[in-house]
């Protein structure tokens, strides 16, 4: 990443941009509600199902996006990143997409299911350190030793007009809405959507992991505890870029419970007929724990990912 990417704030003809790039590579999602879903949130429930995307979640059209953007020496020099799941996925298929280098550090304790999906497409894997923040500084410091671009999961604004394209899609498809229900992490899907929504954007972190909703209520960045189950969810601390859109832009910011967002999962697959992750879930679990806000309304809700791990299928079969 270059030193001054986190100053760089996407805009709305950056996701246009980004669409074209993405046109030849990635079709749109499909988007539909359901009966049963509906009668359940009490709300007319649109799902985006960005887990039909072929890593199975809606961070490769960020991944996508910044690869077609950069030049052949740039890919040759290749790139470095830290991520956990579906950030990694989504880099190392662009770059087997585009012929290019890949490196994810990822933490020692990481499933190995995950590092394969990386070194699946091509990528290399690296688990280092006990924690997502000792993978960063080892990728940090991979990219100062190889030369190679540090991706920052959060603070690329090439990642955040990729994913923007979500929201396009979205808006363009069904301009009635009544809001836009986001998962958060690191945030960049929540910041593309205030950038393209012409109605309020609702974000829904975890509370077990709340460092983002947590900057977002400060109005400066924070570290936190990191304890959710949800991979997609867990992030220790806020990133700059994503923050600074969502302080100005973000109608509210929830926080659900774990147990939440795996009543939200068992849902989706009961009756919307998904299998979602738990971050793929947790924009539904925003919903349904907030009727007061939701009853009666038009709501699109992103399922960002259908990456479930074993231990999140077993607690399906638990439910």
């Amino acid at each position: 990443m270059a030193a001054d990417d986190q100053d760089m704030e996407p805009t709305l003809a950056d996701i246009h941009a980004a669409r074209d790039l993405l046109r030849d590579h990635l079709p749109p999602t499909p988007m539909w509600s359901y009966p049963l879903l509906d009668r359940a949130a009490g709300a007319t429930v649109l799902v985006k199902h960005e887990n039909t995307q072929p890593v199975g979640a809606f961070k490769v059209r960020g991944g996508v996006t910044l690869l077609a953007g950069m030049s052949d020496i740039e890919r040759e020099r290749g790139t470095v990143t830290w991520s956990t799941g579906n950030h990694a996925q989504s880099l190392a298929y662009a770059s087997h997409v585009f012929g290019a280098a890949c490196t994810v550090v990822m933490p020692a304790g990481t499933p190995g299911t995950k590092a394969r999906a990386v070194e699946g497409w091509g990528a290399q894997a690296i688990r280092h350190g006990d924690s997502l923040e000792a993978a960063e500084r080892h990728a940090r410091e991979h990219a100062e030793r190889s030369g190679a671009r540090l991706i920052s999961p959060g603070d690329t604004p090439e990642l955040l007009a990729g994913v923007g394209t979500v929201y396009l899609e979205i808006v363009e498809a069904r301009p009635d809405l009544d809001a836009i229900v986001v998962p958060v992490g690191s945030g960049t899907g929540a910041a593309s959507a205030c950038l393209v929504a012409g109605c309020p954007v609702i974000a829904v972190q975890s509370a077990a992991s709340p460092a983002a909703h947590d900057s977002w209520r400060a109005g400066e960045l924070v570290t936190r505890p990191n304890g959710t189950a949800a991979a997609g969810l867990a992030t220790g601390r806020g990133f700059a870029l994503p923050q600074r859109i969502m302080r100005d832009r973000l109608a509210d910011f929830l926080l659900v419970g774990d147990d939440e967002i795996t009543h939200a999962r068992r849902l989706l697959a009961t009756t919307a007929h998904t299998l979602a992750e738990g971050a793929g879930a947790a924009a539904l679990a925003g919903v349904l724990s907030r009727p007061d806000l939701f009853n009666g309304k038009r709501v699109a809700i992103v399922c960002t990912g259908g990456n479930a791990d074993a231990d999140e299928l077993a607690t399906l079969r638990r439910g």
